[in-house]
């Protein structure tokens, strides 16, 4: 069995400063959208996904892996939009076991008035916190990790 590589100063210094920023970066955004629009931070981004897809439309599985979220959770969270008229569900033509989230017209309509708020926070939560330089080197970071991870699960 391999030994234990315990984290110096510096790793556990990024690590809880990671663990920390993302959760409060996440609390401001979450607690902005319900504040302004209604809508959890999952669900805004369901909208976002929905309203950059052909047609307005995606898997839901395709959604579910975009989101890095697990078929329950989104399951759920498309079922508060479908209940407040902003997406609806299709079946799939071609695999019966498919279903296509769709984003409503009501859904695009409640998008554009939420994202300049939700842009706003994000700038006040991170980006404008952030000289140039430490935002490459987050965006540059995060998206080694991310690639990374996604790679091992795939």
């Amino acid at each position: 069995m391999a030994e234990t590589r315990w984290l110096d100063d510096r790793e556990m210094r990024a690590w809880s400063g990671f663990l920390a920023a993302s959760a409060l970066v996440n609390r401001h955004l979450d607690q902005q959208l319900k504040d302004d629009s209604g809508l959890s931070h999952p669900q805004y981004e369901i909208l976002v996904r929905l309203a950059a897809a052909p047609e307005r439309e995606l898997r839901m599985t395709e959604l579910a892996n975009g989101l890095i979220n697990s078929k329950s959770g989104l399951t759920y969270q498309v079922t508060q939009l479908e209940k407040a008229g902003l997406v609806r569900r299709r079946s799939c033509p071609s695999d019966v076991r498919g279903v296509f989230a769709v984003l409503t017209d009501a859904g695009r309509a409640r998008l554009d008035e939420a994202a300049p708020g939700h842009v706003r926070m994000v700038r006040k939560a991170l980006i404008d916190i952030l000289t140039p330089e430490q935002l490459d080197a987050l965006a540059d970071g995060l998206g080694e990790v991310s690639r990374r991870l996604r790679e091992q699960g795939a």
